[in-house]
């Protein structure tokens, strides 16, 4: 098979992961609730664990991308991606359940970091930054359409939908070794006689030794953490508070999977608009000017996430759900250009992979205190938690803002640089046009 271009691989990289994850995701709360009826601070334990496995392995794997090279990496990280949700549909038991998501931590960490990585080795940083943006796009057109077929799918076993994103994952790994290419990946050079192991301690010291050189880095990986203990709560609560908490109308005889389904396609639809706005309206050049836009999104996400624990009308809670939908949806891709700005290609997959694992960390750490709080007090209380733990990454946000460039320019340099940029349009790459655009 002939190799694809980078940008088209990418796109149907995003576009088929996300058709596949929404395959699965749709329909994994009501899955475990139903199959496993775990308790609330069970369901948290699996996210927990999920996390702690992150933790370990993120920044190994990042390494390895920065050794080795990251085509390999994200073809393990997707084939291993593939057996870890085959082992979840299949599970019977809540330790199943618990090994299916040491393996998914294990092998997502070989894709995160890599295949941004990856992309912006092969097109350069320029080109990489509206990609971003457009390929987040494309995977919530695939995750929307994965969401009727979950639904359908489910209807008849609820198995299916995770079993079939186990086969979809095996099927992209496949296609993936085939139509990469990597020819802006630079091996690092090995001393002769050098062990492996040496080798990979050589790259990750130069990744630490360029986090250490800039300071705004350092606050970035705060802000991943922050994040990461904030949305730990709010991911594996959410559908629990709506099932158990308020409850879902009985409108049409609608069933649990399909009421799930509404949901999750609305908030896709939302999100695919917000990110239109937000590309057309704000660039992603300097950090200063990426910071502002991350603070407008987190205080609007604290806002969504305490007014979803609090209320009990369910149309409120669905309104202030789809409102922390659409905003995670545009803060991903938005802290995926801030994190590689200026960036070392030799050590670009590792410092993203500091990024995913100060993610971790906060997961990790966040997931039990907030187990506790739903068991012992309520699900309610523990959803308004998550939420006010988001509110010191304002503070980090206004620190990177005053410190200066994430790359090697001065302050005032950069102010140049974004004004130079209002004035001239980028070069992007000529990609199809898709829904929002």
């Amino acid at each position: 098979m002939r190799r694809l271009r980078p940008a088209t691989v990418y796109l149907i990289y995003e576009t088929t992961g996300g058709f596949m994850f929404r395959l699965m995701a749709t329909v994994y709360t009501v899955f475990i609730v139903v199959r496993l009826n775990p308790t609330p601070f069970q369901l948290l334990m699996l996210g927990t664990v999920l996390e702690g496995t992150y933790l370990v392995f993120e920044l190994p794997t990042g390494v390895v991308a920065d050794t080795f090279g990251r085509r390999v990496s994200v073809v393990i990280g997707v084939l291993g991606t593939g057996v870890a949700f085959l082992v979840l549909g299949l599970a019977a038991t809540y330790a199943m359940a618990i090994v299916s998501q040491v393996l998914f931590g294990i092998f997502a960490t070989f894709t995160s970091g890599a295949d941004v990585a990856w992309l912006t080795d092969e097109i350069g940083e320029d080109a990489a930054r509206p990609l971003y943006l457009r390929a987040e796009q494309w995977y919530h057109v695939g995750a929307l359409v994965a969401i009727a077929a979950s639904v359908a799918l489910a209807s008849i076993d609820l198995r299916l939908p995770v079993i079939l994103s186990g086969v979809g994952f095996l099927a992209l790994g496949a296609f993936l070794a085939l139509a990469m290419r990597e020819e802006g990946f630079t091996r690092r050079e090995r001393v002769p006689g050098e062990r492996i192991h040496r080798s990979l301690a050589g790259t990750l010291k130069d990744g630490v030794r360029e986090v250490r050189g800039h300071p705004v880095l350092w606050l970035i990986l705060g802000t991943a953490a922050v994040h990461g203990a904030s949305t730990e709560g709010f991911d594996r609560l959410a559908d629990f508070h709506l099932l158990k908490d308020i409850g879902l109308p009985a409108i049409g005889g609608l069933n649990r999977v399909v009421w799930f389904g509404i949901l999750d396609g609305v908030g896709m639809v939302l999100g695919l608009g917000a990110l239109s706005i937000v590309k057309r309206r704000s660039h992603l050049r300097g950090h200063a000017a990426v910071a502002r836009i991350l603070a407008v999104i987190d205080v609007l996400l604290i806002i969504g996430v305490v007014a979803f624990g609090m209320v009990g009308a369910f149309w409120a809670a669905v309104l202030a759900f789809w409102l922390v939908g659409a905003l995670r949806s545009v803060r991903d891709p938005v802290f995926t250009a801030w994190v590689n700005q200026g960036l070392d290609p030799a050590t670009r997959a590792t410092v993203n992979s500091m990024g995913t694992q100060s993610d971790a960390i906060g997961q990790t750490a966040g997931g039990p205190p907030l187990g506790a709080i739903a068991s012992v007090v309520s699900v309610p209380a523990a959803l308004v938690v998550s939420g006010l733990l988001r509110a010191p990454a304002l503070l980090l946000y206004a620190r990177a803002i005053r410190r200066g460039s994430v790359g090697t320019l001065a302050p005032d340099e950069i102010d140049e640089e974004l004004t130079l940029d209002d004035e001239e349009e980028m070069d992007e790459p000529q990609l199809p046009e898709i829904p929002g655009d």
